[in-house]
């Protein structure tokens, strides 16, 4: 049975889920890939940033969005290797993020700092675009699409419902650790 979550989301919200658990998650989204995050990260050492981070969740997409006569429509939002921002997620956590979505999972440093900032990576199927697509309600607003173009922008998105699995818990515990124990060695990574 799946959890039901609204972001933003709450300490308490974090501390009840347990790698493996499936999540369905509605409210607001922040998408952010690598330029963003160091926008983000920069921008925040300096000044107050135009949208608040408390309690967010940042999904690692670069969507493929179209103009519409009332505004903007994601077409797909297909996850993006979560690997790359590797090197931003203490930086992002600290600004009160508790939530991160993607693909492939992170790495060990993204594990200790999850723990830390109480926070949850979420895993979204890669290849399933248009899936995610459909949980997308509306755009609520873009930030700095014409400094860093359509995939790199900050969307705020409305969701409901989007389907994810807990891949990595605030207790250190990894779906990707668990499946490199089980692999025979000379598989492993």
């Amino acid at each position: 049975m799946a959890v039901r979550l609204k972001t933003p989301l709450r300490e308490e919200d974090v501390l009840k889920l347990k790698a493996g658990d499936i999540v369905k998650l509605s409210g607001i989204i922040y998408t952010a890939r690598d330029l963003a995050h160091r926008k983000i990260i920069e921008l925040a050492k300096r000044e107050e940033l135009p949208f608040n981070l408390k309690g967010a969740v940042i999904y690692h997409c670069g969507p493929i969005v179209r103009k519409t006569l009332q505004g903007y429509e994601v077409v797909s939002a297909g996850p993006t290797t979560s690997a790359r921002m590797e090197k931003y997620s203490d930086d992002i956590l600290s600004l009160g993020v508790k939530g991160l979505i993607g693909k492939g999972g992170m790495g060990e440093k993204t594990l200790s700092t999850l723990q830390k900032h109480k926070a949850v990576y979420f895993a979204f199927t890669g290849g399933a675009g248009a899936l995610a697509a459909k949980s997308i309600k509306r755009v609520l607003d873009v930030y700095w699409l014409e400094e860093l173009g359509i995939p790199e922008a900050v969307w705020i998105l409305e969701i409901e419902d989007l389907p994810l699995v807990v891949a990595m818990d605030a207790y250190g515990n990894s779906l990707y650790k668990k499946s490199q124990r089980l692999m025979p060695e000379e598989q492993r990574t």
